[in-house]
């Protein structure tokens, strides 16, 4: 009983560890109870049993086993912590609990996991279970087996992940027990309910009995699809959902028998197979075999090839020397069986790969289509089945230019098969696959073949149309087979209606199907601001009506053929025409048309004109009118006003009547004619206008521009280019033919009359508005002069938009049901705009010569190849998509170790973009995706060169093919820093303008939040960036979801940052407006437009160009003169307005606007403020952003062309600074960005006003505790930065303050990467300040501060040490020394490895600056830092300590610690420095100076080299050191949970390898970072209102709980050092001391704790280290102002000390202790102790003297050996008299007695004072340490 009592007064979490298995059971029982009371998930009361669960499951004893099965089971069940315990706890349920005999256990075991699956951890379970299945016992294997078929029958197959247990499935079958292999079977059956065949190709090589057995059990499966039985936390939606659907069922049968059908499991088995590597397979002479002459050898090779490729799913890898080898057999091999053997391997390499062949589709395909010549039909179906397998690894579109090559082909073989071939196809595609642009050309070649003389030819042509139709519907295929007779078209209907799409429903090829699903569909999104964008007209509604996919699109064009626009009317006779005018027109008008007096004939046009406009357009005779306008004397009237009114009627008719394009032929000649005369002209351009809009601008242009240039009137000429410049503005470009136009304007341009050449290149600038920069390559042929104009012509319209269409709109939506035929023609126009060049096919002439010269191993030839490719390109300049071998050759190059080769690599490909155009979609995986490689160059201009060849490209090709297969995924996966970077950047930019992005995108997602985590800051900060642009496209579920399958660490951060990008999260990008149907074409190509340009400049700019330009000038000069005239109109009131302005406030505070921006930068809404220079449109920008945040006339002066107007503002801001803070800071980024304009200025005056202006901001913001945000600080300090290295140096001094003052605004650790990034400036002036700045925030910070981590940091900084500039190297140097002083030798390890004269100067200069130190500073803890400085030479740069002293302002204390706590900075530590009180302390401190030599000079091969150690290599693979390093320097993080995490990690390498020599090394290390993370816990996170109480008492419970620890291990507590122990004792007393600590709830807990911890520091260390450390406090807390309530503990503290010296005197180092004492006493000798304001100080000298006197005896003096000047020591003196007193002659045991009964120092406070006591609490109060 005794025993018991003691176990069951203990709280319960420590009953469920006892070793009595009697009080475990007691706690497990009452622990479920617990379990069971509390409701809240988010219990604290979770926390305590959080390290306890595992315990619960692995218990020893079976009765007590029971009871935590069931308490472990309640607590998963509730607590929200669970989830972290789920790894830990399965592996004990699966090693300890399914191996009992008992089945209630087994059952609790298998709930347990069961129900860590409700809760979100599923992987973690089937992990652990699967590993279960390789126990040797077969109990757990059962266990397992069952736990995992139970989970799959509940949770159902998207939960729980089915290829793995598919891969365990026939080791299971293997085994020798009967109970596993039943089980096996039972989960084989289970697995078949979820996805059916799927399963049968993976066990089709066990046993022939079990699989028959299996056979027969999955006959018996129910045909339904199954429903999952339970559901996760998260998907309690979808269980509602479900039980509805229930009640319904139950309500209604018809329901419950229909439903399952609709969601019949469909399962990839390609995708539960696990891939298999072939290549490295192959027989080493494989490649030589295939090309050996005897056919046999060719054949082994191809049988060795066809036994690999039988593997169902293959690895990716580089395929391309395969496939050319398959490809050369199919091509060139006369023996039909090696060809048939070929296709076969090709078709299975296909069907291996999938999406990974895709980029070899288009070199085999041309291959297939040619060799369909032959005639076996043995040959032609192998062919078949490869040509096929390869189509489904790729797109329709992507082929088709391959397929349609060959239709023309004279042998009818292969124009039958390829027929077939795109018939097959065709069935396969979704009805979004086939856009417009692909069916037109396919079925217009299949038409050619509808009349061929074969009738196999025939048939396979009338299948592909009947399988277009079927597809895309009749509405889009008919207008197309208007020329078919009706016995064609009903064939081809009627086998239309006979076939069956298999892209939709199921038949043989279903799985083909459905796997082509998601790559077609992405095929018929529009890729962004491409040129091709029309496709888009295969969009949503073509899916959800597939039969009829035109709608109403489809609708205009069947009616196309009946729009008046394209009537032909029969040309009418004389008569006839004068008959039907006579019906209509006054007789009176038609005698006196041909009058001889022209009043007459004025008068008979008038009446003409009056009775058109009253005619019904019905009825309108139009043809008639206008050839009456041609009765004598016609259109050779002389009179003008006649003239003029001919030309009005024939405009008149065109609008009114139904114009056909034989009226407007009888009238075009006459109009063009008179179109350059001056008094008709305008009349003239009217009618020709009106003919445009009734039979479309297309061909009414056309016949114009054709007829004046037949003309030789070059005013004709030139006025009629002037208005069809005018006209394609106002009908916009669709239709229009360019090519025709091309060769007119290029006629235009060589004729000799300026004004034709001056109105022809005005046209080319209309046209550049719509087809942007590949017009100018129709004229590169030109003469220099000529180019120059169009180029400053195309400059002027650069970055405008083309204007709203406004004519040939109205009239046919009004005529038409719907706007498809507009559509078709926005197409034409767009494909015009790509197909009109005619292209050059290249690839003869890339020989065999020039591709050898490329892969010759001299770099020189190599060179020439290069050369000789640009040539052939540069000459081609528009070429097809064959290109031959060149795509492999260039591909090699790109890895070439030349880099200027890579460089010239990248050139090529450019031009091949800009020549070869749409085409290059073909050679995007086996070109492009290099390209992408190249972007983890270590070059700069390389990494360039490669962003702007995918520029290049991408423009071409849109972004689509890019994204499609894993290729893109692959790329982000690999392990290259500057490779991350570059293509997260640029997938960033491109995706944020794409409107859909295929389905692919989602494999990117794995490889980004690997990005998230990365070591380089600049990566994370990329893929931060990325993320939002990613979830935009892909949805915020499927991004969570990807995220659930990480390890629970990378999980919690990744989520959380998937939260913050929900939040900014941008729209997508609209489609493009209809007005502009070219305009995605001209974005695709010209440069991004300006911000402030409109519509309206566009059309203003062109019409300056004009001919009669008397008529448009005047309407911009009234715009400028209302906008910017009407200020300067009246002088007087506006400079009084402008008066009465400046009395108001500077800055308007807008609520939420600054939010508003920092949302729009973040979603790249508005342009990043970063430039190497400020653009206009960086200036626009900060404008408009500026407008309603300041006054207006402030604004006026801000951005005014004067520089003294500039400092006329900032003087206004200076004054009004500080009256109007609020506003400032709601502006603060505005105001930033606008004097980071200014730095660029080379106006001194303004440059430093713009200085004093920064440095009194942020006094302010100081004073305000504001703190910058990201935002702010990235588009300022950089700019800041590079006027560091500014040659003036008072700029120099005014921004080295600025920077002092900008750590009180903005973290030091976020500032050192800007430096660190100002030190790779080209100006050695900007590196020098860098360094030093860096190493001022060293100084103040410590290694912390260094990012991303220091040993990345301290090797750039090494780097400058070899620099050539004398002030670079002295500032790096002197960088290195600070961390040296504060890191001490570990900074060897940190820097790397040096050449040896780096070495030599930097040990030098270490050695220098320790001599340096002043001798008769008092000894400071860590006082290195303030010790060492750099030469005098440099004294503006010396660190700048005392600078930084003025600079910095001091903290304000809270008013509660003034009388009660030590200041943090009292004791001046590595980690921490008050500079208040430096300067205070040491008025008139002077600065050591070193001695400076010219190192440059000196021979170093000459000198003596001294015996140096040699320094280990630094390894860059991750080591024990490093990884230890890193954990220990988490401890010391902001984060609470990340030092919780490291101080987890801490105690387990204290349990693991306490003895270890890397552990015994790392104990300073270990207690500094705990020590700083005091010391932020005291200053920081105690006043941080967002983190709680109970995380505080948490986070001290474990920071001292670990530090007890490693006391506890006497090997690590001796390698402790009196300078640790010094700064940990005081962090120690100051947590005791701190008011804020005992209010906390378990307050006086953590306070028994820090007294358990000094109990040990008395006891564990080194006792003279110990004294030493206490000794030194003593002398800094008397020196200083702190409380006297500290200074009392630390000298309580060397009573207790002084207490246990009889029991260690004999290990103390007293040499040590006495040298401690001697510099106290130097600094306070017993005359300065007696002036103290008690004696307390001078008690506890003399005690420690006395004892030690006493102890000793007259031996004492033998040990003052370490002090240097003895004589002059008043130690010695003190020493020798206390020696003689009678105390040092007392009995030792007397005097021990003496000792043990002395009271404490009077004034010292004991337990019942206010202080706490410093006394060890007894052992059984319970130590909490939930958080570790």
């Amino acid at each position: 009983m005794g025993d018991d009592s003691e176990w069951m007064k203990l709280p319960v979490d420590q009953k469920c560890e006892h070793k009595v298995w009697k009080a475990r059971l007691t706690g497990y029982e009452e622990a479920l109870k617990l379990f069971q009371r509390i409701d809240d998930e988010k219990s604290p009361e979770w926390g305590k049993f959080l390290g306890l669960i595992k315990k619960f499951v692995t218990e020893s004893n079976a009765v007590a086993q029971l009871k935590g099965l069931e308490a472990a089971l309640a607590f998963i069940a509730k607590a929200h912590i669970a989830t972290r315990t789920a790894g830990e706890v399965v592996s004990g349920v699966v090693s300890k609990v399914f191996n009992q005999p008992k089945a209630r256990a087994k059952e609790l075991g298998s709930d347990i996991c069961l129900t860590y699956i409700e809760i979100e951890k599923a992987d973690a379970v089937q992990e652990e279970l699967i590993k279960g299945l390789d126990n040797k016992n077969p109990k757990i294997v059962l266990a397992c087996v069952e736990t995992i078929r139970r989970a799959l029958s509940e949770f159902g197959s998207k939960t729980v992940t089915l290829k793995p247990l598919v891969k365990v499935l026939p080791k299971l079958f293997e085994s020798r027990e009967k109970a596993v292999r039943d089980e096996a079977k039972l989960l084989a059956v289970e697995v078949y309910r979820w996805i059916r065949d799927a399963l049968r190709p993976s066990l089709q090589n066990i046993n022939t009995v079990q699989l028959k057995e299996l056979e027969e059990e999955w006959a018996k499966v129910p045909p339904g699809a199954p429903r999952q039985a339970r559901f996760l936390r998260s998907q309690q939606d979808l269980r509602t959902k479900f039980e509805q659907q229930q009640q319904q069922q139950a309500a209604s049968e018809a329901e419950s028998t229909d439903e399952p059908e609709e969601s019949a499991p469909q399962v990839d088995p390609y995708e539960l197979l696990d891939p298999v590597e072939i290549l490295a397979k192959l027989p080493k002479d494989f490649y030589e075999k295939i090309e050996a002459k005897k056919w046999q050898e060719r054949k082994e090779a191809l049988d060795a090839l066809e036994a690999l490729t039988k593997n169902p799913k293959l690895e990716a890898g580089d395929y391309g020397d395969l496939v050319r080898a398959l490809k050369k057999v199919i091509g060139k091999d006369t023996n039909v069986m090696l060809v048939s053997l070929a296709s076969k391997c090709l078709a299975a390499l296909a069907s291996g790969l999938r999406k990974k062949f895709g980029m070899y589709a288009g070199q085999v395909v041309p291959t297939i289509l040619e060799k369909f010549k032959e005639k076996k039909a043995q040959v032609v179906q192998a062919l078949q089945e490869a040509i096929d397998a390869v189509f489904l690894t790729t797109t329709l579109q992507s082929l088709s230019e391959d397929v349609l090559a060959v239709m023309d082909n004279k042998n009818p073989s292969i124009k039958q098969q390829a027929s077939l071939f795109l018939a097959r196809s065709i069935r396969l595609c979704l009805p979004s696959a086939l856009p417009k642009s692909l069916v037109k050309p396919i079925c217009t070649a299949a038409l050619k073949q509808v009349n061929d003389s074969s009738p196999e030819v025939r048939d396979a042509a009338f299948e592909v149309l009947a399988s277009a139709m079927k597809v895309v519907g009749e509405k889009a295929v008919n207008p197309l087979l208007a020329d078919l007779d009706k016995a064609k078209l009903d064939k081809i209907k009627e086998s239309a209606d006979k076939l069956e799409l298999t892209g939709k429903k199921g038949g043989t090829e279903k799985e083909k199907a459905s796997n082509l699903q998601p790559a077609q569909e992405a095929s018929a999104k529009p890729p962004g601001p491409h040129k091709q964008a029309p496709v888009k007209v295969a969009g949503p509604p073509k899916k959800t009506k597939p039969t009829n996919p035109g709608g109403k699109q489809d609708g205009g064009k069947s009616k196309k053929p009946a729009e008046t626009k394209n009537l032909v009317e029969t040309e009418l006779s004389m008569e006839a025409c004068e008959e039907k005018a006579a019906a209509v027109l006054p007789a009176l008008c038609v005698q006196q048309l041909d009058s001889a007096n022209w009043k007459e004939r004025l008068a008979s046009m008038e009446e003409f004109l009056k009775a058109v406009e009253q005619i019904d357009s019905s009825v309108m005779p139009c043809q008639a009118l206008v050839r009456m306008l041609a009765k004598k004397p016609g259109w050779k009237e002389t009179n003008f006003q006649v003239m003029q009114l001919k030309m009005q009627v024939v405009a008149a008719v065109a609008q009114g009547g139904q114009f056909s394009k034989t009226s407007a032929s009888a009238v075009l000649d006459a109009l063009v004619d008179k179109v350059g005369d001056v008094k008709c002209g305008a009349k003239a351009k009217d009618a020709l206008t009106a003919i445009g809009e009734a039979c479309s601008l297309p061909w009414t242009a056309e016949q114009v521009v054709s007829m004046a240039f037949t003309q030789k009137n070059p005013k004709n000429q030139a006025e009629t280019l002037s208005w069809l410049a005018n006209a394609i503005k106002e009908f916009g470009f669709a239709g229009i033919n360019v090519k025709a136009f091309i060769n007119h304007v290029k006629t235009a341009l060589a004729a000799t009359n300026p004004a034709v050449r001056t109105a022809a290149i005005c046209l080319l600038g209309v046209m550049y508005l719509y087809m942007g920069a590949p017009l100018r390559m129709f004229f590169e042929d030109g003469k220099a002069a000529l180019l120059s104009q169009i180029d400053a012509e195309f400059q002027k319209i650069q970055g405008q938009t083309p204007p709203a269409q406004t004519r040939g709109v109205k009239k046919r939506s009004e005529e038409q049901e719907n706007r498809g035929e507009v559509e078709e023609q926005e197409e034409a126009g767009s494909m015009d705009v790509v197909d009109l060049v005619p292209r050059t096919d290249i690839s003869a002439k890339i020989t065999v010569e020039m591709v050898s010269k490329l892969g010759d191993k001299n770099w020189k030839i190599r060179k020439e190849g290069l050369d000789e490719m640009a040539a052939v390109v540069s000459e081609a300049k528009f070429i097809k998509s064959t290109v031959g071998e060149l795509p492999t050759a260039l591909k090699a190059r790109l890895g070439d170790s030349n880099k200027i080769l890579v460089q010239q690599t990248l050139s090529i490909l450019q031009q091949l973009a800009t020549a070869m155009g749409p085409g290059l979609r073909l050679h995007i995986k086996t070109l492009g995706i290099p390209v992408i490689t190249v972007l983890g160059d270590g070059k700069n201009t390389v990494r360039a060169a490669a962003l702007a060849t995918l520029t290049a490209w991408v423009e071409q090709t849109g972004m689509k093919e890019w994204l499609e297969g894993e290729e893109l995924c692959e790329e982000l996966k690999k392990e290259n820093p500057l490779l991350r970077q570059e293509l997260l950047g640029w997938l960033t930019e491109r995706l944020s303008s794409l409107q859909a992005v295929p389905s692919d995108l989602q494999l990117c997602v794995t490889p980004l939040y690997a990005c998230l985590e990365d070591r380089n800051a600049d990566i994370r900060k990329k893929a931060q960036g990325a993320l939002p642009i990613f979830m935009t496209h892909l949805g915020f579920d499927k991004m969570n979801k990807a995220a659930a399958k990480l390890q629970p660490v990378s999980k919690d951060q990744v989520v959380a940052l998937l939260e913050k990008a929900r939040a900014i999260m941008p729209a997508k990008p609209t489609a493009p407006a209809k007005a502009a149907p070219a305009k995605a074409a001209a974005a695709a190509t010209a440069p991004p437009a300006k911000p402030p340009a409109a519509p309206k400049q566009a059309v203003a700019v062109t019409e300056s160009c004009e001919t009669t330009e008397e008529t448009y000038d005047a309407k911009p000069a009234k715009a400028g003169t209302q906008k910017g005239q009407a200020p300067t109109a009246k002088k007087p009131p506006a400079k009084a307005k402008a008066e009465e302005d400046k009395s108001g406030p500077l800055f308007v505070l807008v609520p939420n606007r600054k939010e508003l921006r920092i949302k729009e930068e973040k979603s790249l809404k508005v342009l990043k403020w970063n430039f190497a220079s400020p653009r206009d449109e960086y200036i626009e920008q900060l404008k408009t952003q500026m407008a309603p945040c300041v006054a207006k006339w402030l604004q006026e002066e801000l951005f005014h062309a004067d520089f003294q107007r500039h400092i006329k503002a900032i003087g206004a801001m200076i004054e009004n600074l500080n009256a109007e803070k609020d506003a400032v800071i709601s502006c603060l980024d505005l105001i930033l960005k606008w004097f980071t304009v200014r730095f660029f200025d080379t106006n001194t005056s303004v440059l430093m006003k713009c200085l004093e202006f920064v440095k009194l901001l942020f006094h302010m913001l100081s004073n305000q505790d504001y703190q910058l945000s990201d935002l702010e600080a990235n588009a300022f300090i950089p700019f800041l930065i590079l006027k560091m290295g500014e040659p003036k140096d008072g700029v120099r001094k005014d921004v080295r303050t600025i920077m002092g003052i900008l750590c009180k605004v903005y973290p030091a650790s976020k500032i050192f990467p800007f430096l660190m990034e100002g030190t790779k400036s080209k100006n050695s002036k900007q590196r020098a300040e860098c360094l030093e700045e860096l190493g001022c925030l060293v100084t103040l910070c410590g290694m912390s501060v260094c990012q991303p981590t220091a040993s990345k940091a301290m090797k750039e900084i090494a780097v400058h040490i070899g620099d050539r500039d004398t002030s670079v190297r002295n500032a790096a140097l002197n960088t290195i020394v600070v961390a040296y002083n504060v890191c001490g030798e570990q900074v060897y390890k940190l820097i790397g490895n040096l050449s040896e004269k780096d070495m030599s100067m930097l040990e030098e200069r270490i050695k220098r600056s320790s001599k340096a130190t002043a001798p008769a500073a008092p000894p400071q803890p860590n006082a290195s830092l303030l010790q060492k400085h750099p030469p005098a030479e440099h004294a503006p740069s010396k660190l700048r300590q005392l600078r930084a002293q003025k600079a910095l302002a001091a903290q304000p204390q809270q008013p509660q610690q003034k009388d009660h706590l030590p200041q943090p900075s009292v004791v001046k530590q590595e980690f921490s420095l008050d500079l208040d009180v430096v300067e205070t302390q040491f008025p008139d401190y002077e600065l050591p100076e070193l001695v400076e030599h010219d190192l440059d000079g000196l021979d170093f091969e000459s000198l003596p080299v001294p015996n140096t150690r040699r320094l280990p290599a630094f390894d860059l693979e991750p080591t024990p050191t490093t990884s230890l390093i890193l954990v220990i320097s988490n401890i010391a993080s902001s984060d609470p949970n990340t030092c919780r995490q490291a101080l987890a990690q801490m105690d387990e390498v204290f349990q693991k390898h306490s003895q270890s020599d890397l552990m015994v090394k790392s104990t300073n290390q270990f207690l500094i970072t705990s020590v700083m993370q005091l010391r932020l816990i005291h200053s920081t996170h105690m006043s941080n209102r967002s983190i709680s109480q109970d995380e505080i008492s948490n986070l001290y419970s474990c920071i001292i709980g670990s530090i007890i620890t490693m006391l506890d291990i006497d090997v690590l507590a001796r390698e402790v050092s009196s300078g640790v122990l010094k700064d940990l004792v005081d962090s120690m007393l100051t947590v005791m001391l701190d008011p804020r600590v005992q209010e906390l709830r378990n307050g006086q807990q953590i306070i028994s704790v820090v007294n358990i911890l000094l109990g040990r520091l008395f006891t564990k260390p080194e006792q003279a280290n110990l004294f030493s450390a206490l000794l030194s406090l003593l002398q800094d807390v008397l020196s200083s102002s702190v409380s006297s309530k500290f200074s009392e503990l630390v000298m309580k503290c060397l009573w207790r000390m002084i207490r246990y010296l009889p029991d260690t005197i004999g290990s103390l180092n007293l040499d040590r202790i006495l040298l401690e004492m001697h510099r106290f006493m130097k600094v306070f000798p017993r005359a300065r102790l007696n002036k103290l304001p008690d004696d307390l100080a001078l008690r506890t000298l003399r005690m420690l003297v006395y004892t030690l006197c006493r102890l000793t005896g007259p031996k004492i003096l033998d040990h003052l050996r370490l002090v240097e000047d003895r004589n002059e020591s008043e130690l010695e003196a003190y020493l020798k008299k206390v020696l003689q007193s009678p105390a040092a002659k007392m009995d030792l045991g007397t005097w021990k007695r003496s000792m043990q009964t002395a009271p404490p120092p009077p004034s010292c406070p004991t337990s019942s004072s206010r202080a706490p006591a410093l006394t060890e609490p007894r052992q059984s109060q319970p130590l909490t340490m939930d958080g570790c």
